[in-house]
């Protein structure tokens, strides 16, 4: 499950991630063998306001870093992220950059990452980062030809609902939500508490929750304001503080046309300067009005924990979700909390 959106903050928390890669595969390259001679990569970056998005600005001011270390690093912008997905498939692209959801074509261990429920809070994010970032976790982020050369944090994805008596599971039944319907996880989740989906895009779904087309979106906190959420959300509804997924970004390297090195070299960098991509996400969440938070009693915390954990452990029966990235998760949920009653088992 991902978030239908694409603000400028997260643009920028994603940009931290794509900055890694340039200066990182360049100090990886040989030498020219040629003083005259440069090497060409291509580089595809997701980014719906296309060329003149913040995502792709930012991106492009590393250009003149991957040229001193010998690579010509030719930058695409893509509004469609299929489309920029489609093409590095193809093998137009060297390296792409893609929300989770869309990376799991790539990689289904690193596109399980954002399975609901299955990372609570930050804490539990760092620690999965952290884990994933050691030399010895590399088998988990290579499938094939593919290599995951980064995963990057772009905060909780919460539910905006436009009435605050929608506040417990059965409320979610026959209620319209905003749904990225290529997505089969989000479509799963919808249609197992009865809600009716409604297919959405980046484009659209802030449209259609401000205007009441759809009773509920999803989206992270860095999304409230640059989409004026708010709009749908007051002066009756609400954001749910629970954490249905945990959004992330991530760099995708064709592994035949990199160094060997280029991927750990990428991920211990991103590790390093993780703690930004953090203060970006806990000051979209801090720029939020107390009043429009939606605490749930901790028993109704608990029917969604055991609703999540039933639709998860079903994408994995189905081949939806790697099974060892969600028990690598769970067993991180249970480090940072023994008392969860999944923990027992």
């Amino acid at each position: 499950m991902t978030s239908a959106f694409f603000p400028q903050k997260v643009a920028l928390a994603a940009a931290l991630c794509a900055s890694f890669l340039l200066p990182s595969v360049g100090n990886a390259q040989t030498s020219p063998k040629a003083d005259d001679e440069i090497i060409e990569r291509s580089f595809c970056v997701f980014d719906p306001v296309g060329a003149n998005g913040p995502l792709f600005t930012i991106t492009k001011t590393f250009q003149p870093i991957a040229l001193q270390n010998g690579i010509k690093l030719n930058l695409s912008a893509y509004t469609d992220e299929k489309v920029a997905a489609e093409d590095f498939k193809a093998g137009q692209c060297d390296a792409v950059f893609l929300t989770g959801t869309r990376a799991r074509e790539f990689n289904k261990f690193t596109g399980s990452l954002e399975a609901m429920g299955a990372v609570p809070g930050q804490e539990e994010m760092r620690l999965l980062y952290n884990t994933l970032s050691q030399p010895n976790a590399r088998p988990l982020l290579v499938d094939g030809p593919y290599e995951v050369a980064g995963v990057f944090p772009a905060g909780a994805i919460y539910l905006h609902t436009r009435d605050r008596s929608i506040d417990s599971v059965e409320k979610l039944q026959g209620k319209r939500v905003a749904t990225l319907d290529f997505d089969q996880a989000s479509v799963r989740m919808v249609r197992h508490v009865g809600a009716s989906v409604v297919g959405s895009n980046s484009a659209n779904f802030a449209g259609k929750f401000n205007n009441g087309s759809v009773d509920i979106a999803y989206a992270p906190a860095v999304a409230y304001q640059p989409l004026e959420l708010y709009k749908g959300v007051e002066p009756n509804g609400g954001v749910l503080k629970y954490a249905l997924a945990y959004m992330n970004f991530q760099i995708i390297l064709h592994r035949d046309r990199f160094p060997d090195s280029a991927g750990q070299m990428v991920r211990d960098e991103a590790v390093k300067r993780m703690g930004e991509a953090y203060d970006i996400i806990s000051q979209a969440e801090a720029e939020m009005p107390e009043s429009v938070w939606m605490t749930l009693p901790r028993e109704v915390t608990a029917e969604y924990d055991k609703m999540l954990q039933k639709v998860r452990l079903s994408l994995v029966d189905d081949g939806v979700y790697d099974e060892r990235a969600i028990k690598l998760m769970k067993a991180i949920r249970c480090r940072v909390d023994a008392t969860r009653s999944e923990c027992a088992s």
